[in-house]
């Protein structure tokens, strides 16, 4: 599965070339040219990784920063932008960034750092301590799902579709993402496959009714919790 990049850069040729440049190289790429149209598009799709430039019109960089950390957590980000001073750099890394790169930059190396954060972002499921779901405790590491005094075991591919959707919680997650990623292929086979382990999941978490999984007509399911 292509790892999905969302520039904001409202250079225009800039951003082309950036555009270009990484999508030869394998990535799938949106690009929006302020703050405001990638708080937009984050509430439409999924990214794996955001790109910002800091001087940019409506809401800036570091504005736009402050909502990422609040609203999407987990979600890896990096600055690309002409602003190298001290202050600026201290300032993107302390809102979170995980790089700041000041521009002109050569495009391998930003390459490389983008595949490092993907690597660091994507924890192992050994690592992955015990996850509060609504009035739910989830051990993915041990497949079980606790609720009260009841103890629900899960198959792993239960827990892989549960550990996605938890990590992408709040965000429109698109079926054709959840396929690629989990089975790393999508067909007719696959996608039953799929409905059958959400209505699983969906009999489970009806224990709770503040957590839900939302089928979004056309487009995939929305983790609410």
């Amino acid at each position: 599965m292509k790892i999905k990049i969302l520039i904001a850069e409202d250079d225009i040729d800039l951003g082309h070339l950036l555009c270009q440049y990484l999508r030869l190289n394998d990535f799938e790429v949106h690009r929006v040219f302020d703050g405001d149209e990638a708080i937009s598009e984050l509430k439409q799709n999924h990214y794996d990784i955001v790109i910002i430039d800091v001087m940019m019109p409506k809401v800036d960089g570091f504005t736009f920063a402050q909502h990422l950390t609040k609203q999407y957590p987990n979600l890896p980000f990096l600055f690309v932008t002409a602003r190298k001073l001290k202050e600026d750099v201290l300032q993107g890394l302390k809102l979170g960034a995980d790089d700041y790169i000041v521009k002109p930059f050569d495009a391998d190396e930003l390459i490389l750092r983008i595949r490092n954060i993907i690597k660091r972002a994507q924890p192992q499921v050994s690592d992955i301590r015990n996850l509060s779901i609504g009035k739910f405790m989830f051990d993915p590491q041990n497949l079980t799902l606790f609720h009260d005094s009841t103890t629900r075991q899960l198959t792993e591919k239960e827990r892989d579709i549960l550990l996605y959707l938890y990590e992408h919680r709040n965000q429109v997650i698109k079926r054709s993402d959840l396929l690629d990623r989990l089975w790393a292929e999508s067909d007719f086979f696959t996608g039953r496959s799929l409905d059958v382990f959400i209505t699983r999941l969906r009999k489970i978490l009806a224990e709770d009714p503040s957590v839900r999984i939302e089928s979004i007509r056309g487009i995939g399911f929305r983790f609410c919790i």
